[in-house]
């Protein structure tokens, strides 16, 4: 398929061409030189950029930017805020050079693609993902910069339906394009926003975006894409606590809606916070079964595929004493009481009893607070046990 690729202009990472330029101008942003000042306050303005320009020499691309700056900050986070990051790619091809398109459960803002960037890169693939990344998050010339020389798209946000439209087949065409003609993999969330309660289910918006692009049947555009489902399994989600008091602040004022700063907040939150152990889990890609729906009309095809889409990525869950220790609380039995110890009942009372405390709002429900954390825990389990049967 031919593109016009200036097209993608407003919306794609930058080019290996434009690295250069991008980094110059990161480094003659004030607010950004405010932000690197707050790491080294005791070295001139001066020499931290010229350390910059040293370390940023021979970096010509995104990926090499991800090598060189990024890679080392995750494994960072990895040590320092988890208790390990595995990955399972057991159900992917043996050939590590074909490239896919990741649609996995959302966990973390910043984190679910970053993770998996370090992931492919140990486990032996060529390049990591491009993903889209929301413009309601870049708030500052300094982030948008950063993000685009960090193989981001972006994704327009609050837009009218007629804007959203050609948005979107904007995006598809991009992301087919990049595929396809680029060779890059993609991530991309099931669902807009993370899943508040756990309650991971692919929005069929979502696929329908995806088979905007390309040529032929629904079925062949997707396959163009060659989609993963992935899961994402988190032992603790340290932003459960954000969560709950975010269900609370809706049941108490129905038209309650986040600030910028709480989405800064839950970033900074999701980066920073204790995850315990971390599990990305690959299925068989979609392209081995997609061809058994490909006679249903379009509206039965996309409700299908989604839930097939959702049973893989169920499947997948990576599940913890943590997780079967909420769903028995929930329940008031001990069904579950051979997947964890005495040991584990304590730890997590007192994990929970902790997050809990971080919440200050006006008339704290610590009953209805618990009880939504607990089904965040919970709801893997269960969605588990039913897409296995």
């Amino acid at each position: 398929m031919d593109y016009n690729t200036t097209e993608f202009d407003e919306i794609r990472p930058y080019e290996a061409g434009e690295m250069k330029q991008a980094f110059n101008d990161l480094l003659n942003d004030r607010q950004f030189s405010l932000l690197l000042k707050g790491f080294a306050p005791w070295l001139p303005k001066s020499v931290r950029n010229g350390v910059l320009r040293l370390a940023f020499t021979g970096v010509k691309t995104p990926l090499d930017f991800q090598l060189r700056f990024m890679k080392p900050v995750v494994k960072h986070i990895i040590r320092k805020h988890t208790d390990g990051c595995t990955f399972d790619d057991a159900q992917l091809p043996a050939d590590k050079t074909q490239r896919y398109t990741f649609v996995s459960n959302h966990r973390d803002i910043v984190l679910d693609s970053a993770f998996l960037d370090v992931l492919l890169v140990k486990n032996g693939y060529p390049t990591t993902v491009e993903i889209g990344i929301g413009d309601n998050l870049l708030i500052y010339p300094w982030i948008k910069r950063l993000v685009r020389m960090n193989k981001a798209f972006t994704v327009r946000r609050g837009l009218t339906a007629h804007e959203m439209m050609r948005s979107s087949q904007l995006m598809s065409s991009y992301i087919h394009y990049a595929v396809t003609e680029k060779h890059e993999n993609i991530w991309i969330a099931q669902r807009e926003g993370r899943a508040k309660d756990s309650d991971d289910r692919t929005q069929e918006s979502v696929l329908k975006m995806l088979a905007m692009g390309g040529e032929g049947s629904f079925a062949n555009r997707l396959s163009d894409l060659n989609i993963v489902p992935l899961t994402i399994s988190y032992e603790y989600d340290p932003c459960d606590y954000l969560k709950a008091q975010e269900f609370q602040q809706k049941r108490d004022n129905p038209s309650f809606k986040k600030s910028r700063q709480d989405d800064l907040d839950n970033m900074k939150t999701g980066i920073f916070g204790y995850k315990g152990r971390v599990r990305y889990t690959c299925a068989h890609p979609v392209n081995t079964w997609i061809g058994e729906l490909a006679g249903l009309p379009k509206n039965e095809f996309y409700k299908a595929l989604a839930e097939r889409m959702d049973q893989e990525i169920h499947r997948g869950y990576c599940l913890y004493p943590c997780n079967y220790l909420a769903l028995d609380e929930l329940d008031g039995t001990s069904a579950h009481a051979d997947q964890y110890t005495e040991a584990d009942k304590q730890r997590f009372n007192q994990y929970l009893q902790g997050q809990l405390a971080k919440i200050n709002i006006p008339d704290k429900d610590e009953a209805f607070l618990r009880e939504r954390m607990l089904t965040m825990y919970a709801n893997p389990v269960r969605n588990h046990e039913k897409a296995k049967g």
